[in-house]
């Protein structure tokens, strides 16, 4: 007979019981939770920098254009006109880091290129240049 309650506690001792499984779950989202507090924001900011480098990518595309030759007195030129004309290469992004078209404006020897920013809508405090 104690061969029998020695094997039967080594059975209980082999496993784990559910507090134990759920106290390893509740540290796992816990650690989950302070990985994904601490990375938002830079994923945010990271977004927020590629645009802005982006925007001074087409910028300078934009000036080159308007300083052309052939372009000269034509106006403010679209992404698909810088496109054509070589000023931007087909690998260039055109789209912010949230996939929404630059808009570009030419106002005398001023050019700025805008992006809606992470809400997708011009004209407010988000809007990236």
């Amino acid at each position: 007979m104690s061969r029998y309650r020695e094997s039967e506690r080594r059975r209980s001792r082999e496993g784990m019981t559910l507090v134990e499984i759920m106290v390893v779950v509740i540290i796992m989202a816990l650690i989950a939770t302070a990985v994904g507090v601490a990375v938002l924001p830079k994923v945010r900011q990271a977004r927020i920098e590629s645009t802005r480098t982006d925007a001074a990518t087409i910028r300078s595309a934009v000036e080159s254009y308007l300083a052309g030759s052939t372009q000269a007195g034509t106006g403010c030129p679209t992404l698909e006109d810088l496109l054509e004309s070589g000023e931007l290469r087909r690998g260039t992004r055109t789209t912010d880091a949230w996939d929404n078209p630059f808009e570009i404006q030419c106002q005398g020897d001023e050019i700025v290129v805008r992006s809606a920013g992470p809400d997708g809508q011009m004209g407010t405090e988000d809007d990236v240049q």
